[in-house]
Formats: structure tokens, sequence, C-alpha cells
């Protein structure tokens, strides 16, 4: 029994194919020939797009996670200047003391 070698079409074809039947006004018989589809597998393709069309206008759910990052971002650069600060502290009592010592 031959093997059937199925066509894989990629999401910007297949929305390429929707967009031209749905805004240029080709027909779906047409679209299909010419791709040499199944009118049922355009159909499923387009139920595809409208059933998941809502993702679209949804606001996104992650603001609590993005307030959390930022949250932490700020903790991070307080604690990142607190460092820096002790830091400056800390080499100029050095040199502070190499002075007093007389090796510099």
């Amino acid at each position: 029994m031959a093997k059937v070698h199925r066509r894989q079409f990629t999401t910007e074809q297949k929305i390429a194919l929707l967009r031209r039947h749905l805004i240029e006004g080709v027909a779906v018989s047409k679209l299909c020939e010419e791709e040499k589809i199944q009118p049922s597998v355009f159909y499923h393709w387009q139920q595809l797009l409208f059933d998941n069309a809502s993702r679209a206008f949804e606001r996104p759910q992650d603001t609590g996670k993005t307030v959390k990052l930022e949250q932490k971002i700020s903790s991070l650069e307080k604690r990142l200047s607190r460092k820096d600060e002790v830091i400056a502290e800390i080499s100029e009592e050095y040199v502070k003391l190499k002075k007093e010592l007389g090796e510099l």
C-alpha cells in the first residue's frame, strides 16, 4: 500500500487563505481547487480561527505577574544601589587607612 504524503500548511499560509476568502471574497471552492485541499479542511481552519478569535480582544491575564516582576526589579535595584554605597564606603576607608599607614 502506498504511503500518502499529507502537505503541511504553515500558520501564515492558513491565515493567507482565510484572509483571501473573508476579506477579498474569493470563493472557498476556488481556494480549495488552487491549493488542492478539501473544503472540509478549509472550514476546519475557519472554525479554529473563530473559536480562538476572542484571544485577540482579551486583556492580558499576566498583569499580576508583571507587577510582581516589576516589584522584584525595584527591590533588586535598591539592593544593588546599597551594595554600591557599601563598596564605596569600604574603599574610602581602605584608602584612608593606607594613607595613615603611609603606604600611599
